[in-house]
């Protein structure tokens, strides 16, 4: 009977090996695109368990300083701004007239601090294929890929982003192009890169001239 026993074991041993093996190896071979492997990189994988993000938009340009707080809730997609002059709270599946312009901010805000989740969230969109390249402030040899929007739709149709990224994939700097054009309409660092339960948020955007620095403060993730 004690053979009998420990032979089912070994058994129930072995298959349950041969599971974790077969799922070890299905997660090796499982393969990512361009766009999953960048905001992987950035902790996109920890995002379907965030409830609630807040933060402060900064800019501070010559003497001058430009800021307004949001707290957004994305599995509901209900968003409060605050801001120097005024606080509305919406829901970004029932825009109206009231809340369109604090939603323009919204995308606005959002897309700098999660620029490399919406590579993967953002339909409509082409990439280029990624080529190493110098990159514009730091003058380092790095990774360079274009993403570039549709002109139908969104509130900044056409639009193009040049990502300078590491072989980590981590974003260190960014070209926007308004409407694809072929000069530059702003190139910014990533920097300050902080860890929030493992999303990695660049909280830091500088220009290499002028007095010129958008950032985020108060950066609040919180989970399930």
């Amino acid at each position: 009977m004690k053979k009998l026993i420990l032979v089912i074991l070994i058994i129930t041993l072995s298959c349950k090996n041969e599971k974790k093996d077969s799922v070890e190896k299905t997660i090796e071979t499982q393969t990512f695109s361009l766009r999953e492997k960048i905001a992987n990189a950035h902790g996109f994988e920890k995002w379907k368990h965030v409830s609630k993000i807040a933060f402060t938009f900064n800019v501070d340009k010559d003497n001058s300083h430009f800021e307004r707080s949001w707290t957004w809730k994305p599995k509901t997609n209900d968003v409060i701004l605050i801001s120097e002059k005024d606080t509305i709270s919406y829901n970004r599946k029932s825009v109206d007239s009231i809340s369109l312009n604090a939603d323009k901010g919204f995308i606005n805000d959002k897309f700098w601090l999660l620029a490399s989740f919406q590579l993967v969230w953002d339909k409509g969109t082409s990439i280029s294929e990624p080529r190493l390249e110098e990159a514009p402030i730091s003058k380092q040899k790095l990774n360079k890929i274009t993403l570039t929007y549709s002109s139908d739709g969104g509130y900044t149709p056409g639009d193009a982003y040049d990502f300078y990224y590491s072989d980590d994939y981590l974003i260190k700097e960014w070209i926007y192009r308004k409407e694809n054009a072929p000069e530059p309409s702003l190139i910014t660092t990533w920097e300050n890169y902080q860890d929030f339960n493992g999303i990695k948020i660049g909280l830091n955007h500088i220009k290499l001239e002028g007095h010129w620095k958008l950032y985020f403060t108060n950066v609040n993730v919180e989970f399930n």
